[in-house]
């Protein structure tokens, strides 16, 4: 199952194209135009893009062109008309990974996905290898706040104890989950992550747990779930508060008896696999609700670590700024230029509502519009 946008300004193309990958039970969502593309694949995680190289506004080439500026890698296939080849030839050249022919084929549609999101997952398994070789991911700070989590990830991360991470979305709370997997015995096997926000809930169990072959319509073959993919090493469920209560009863399972069962059959499985969780809700106020079982929590939060929000630890602001700026300065392509003591200052005084994804993302932006120098001043006009 895969997450994927379809840009396109014709509905009939967008409705149809939907129809073909919902019936293959990956996640759809549809811009209809270039430039609302742009800004969701910029704003969301995808796990491949197909695009309409002819469109009002931002065509294809654009679209495919600022992704590749900034860095993106989901893959990107164009979907192109007769007579138009020649664009999504220059397509091709601007960084997109396929492209396909109106009126689509079913089958040409699949192969070209199927492609797209393998290579998407061979990139992803090269970035956590090259983090691997540099020593893996670090929190960058050193107020009070975020020592005091050092210490804690420090003491849990050389055992198995499961950890629940809380705290406002963009604090950081994958970061922590790398870093516990990252300093444990299990650092040599697989770190794997689920957004459980981001799976329907009709979907989240064959996700974790797999599926035999011929357990619902589109299951033609079985499938590993998260939880073999991740044997000998770490699951991390990111946003664990919206977990369907389905899910969360056999997940429970899981954890009291480290045994799964796959989706359509009765075979029990054993895994040896170390659970981290994450969260933005009051688990509290879920349970009370009916929405959390209370017996799932209790499993989960043997080690409470609350990462506060950027607001809390200001005077790591400065650090993390300079941390950015580096890879920022890397991505563009361009000479990082200098934060004056002035724009730090003001940076630091900033509410940062968005935590430390929204610093990243200013960061970003004033490198691009600020040129040599960034100034006090810069940050009133751009933030």
């Amino acid at each position: 199952m895969a997450r994927i946008l379809i840009i396109d300004d014709e509905r009939l193309i967008r409705h149809a194209l939907r129809e073909i990958l919902e019936y293959e039970q990956h996640v759809i969502e549809e811009a209809d135009d270039g430039d609302a593309g742009l800004k969701a694949v910029l704003t969301g995680k995808f796990d491949a893009v197909f695009c309409d190289v002819k469109m009002p506004g931002k065509d294809g080439i654009e679209v495919v062109e600022a992704l590749t500026l900034k860095g993106v890698g989901t893959p990107v296939i164009i979907m192109t008309g007769h007579g138009s080849v020649e664009l999504a030839v220059q397509a091709l050249k601007a960084g997109a990974y396929d492209f396909i022919e109106k009126p689509l084929d079913l089958n040409r549609v699949l192969v070209a996905l199927r492609n797209a999101t393998d290579r998407e997952e061979l990139r992803k398994e090269t970035v956590v290898l090259r983090q691997r070789k540099k020593g893996g991911v670090d929190m960058i700070g050193q107020s009070p706040a975020l020592e005091e989590i050092r210490s804690v990830v420090a003491k849990v991360a050389p055992t198995d104890a499961r950890v629940l991470i809380t705290g406002a979305n963009g604090t950081g709370k994958e970061v922590v989950a790398r870093k516990i997997h990252a300093m444990s015995e299990r650092s040599a096997a697989a770190f794997v992550e689920v957004n459980c926000a981001a799976i329907p809930s009709e979907l989240i169990e064959s996700e974790l747990f797999g599926h035999e072959k011929g357990a619902f319509t589109s299951a033609v073959k079985q499938r590993k779930g998260r939880f073999e993919q991740a044997q000998g090493g770490t699951l991390f469920l990111d946003e664990i508060g919206d977990m369907a209560l389905s899910a969360q009863a056999k997940m429970l399972r899981a954890l009291q008896e480290r045994v799964i069962q796959r989706v359509g059959g009765d075979k029990n499985i054993k895994v040896d696999v170390r659970v981290l969780a994450a969260t933005n809700k009051d688990l509290a106020a879920e349970i009370a609700a009916g929405r959390f079982r209370e017996d799932l929590f209790h499993r989960l939060n043997v080690i409470p670590i609350r990462v506060p929000a950027l607001a809390e630890r200001s005077s790591d602001v400065p650090l993390l700024v300079e941390y950015f700026l580096g890879g920022v300065a890397d991505e563009l392509g361009v000479a990082a230029p200098e934060f004056t003591k002035d724009a730090l200052q003001a940076l630091a005084k900033a509410p940062w509502t968005g935590n430390i994804r929204e610093l990243r993302n200013v960061v970003e932006r004033l490198v691009i519009l600020c040129g040599d120098q960034v100034t006090g001043a810069d940050v009133e006009r751009h933030v």
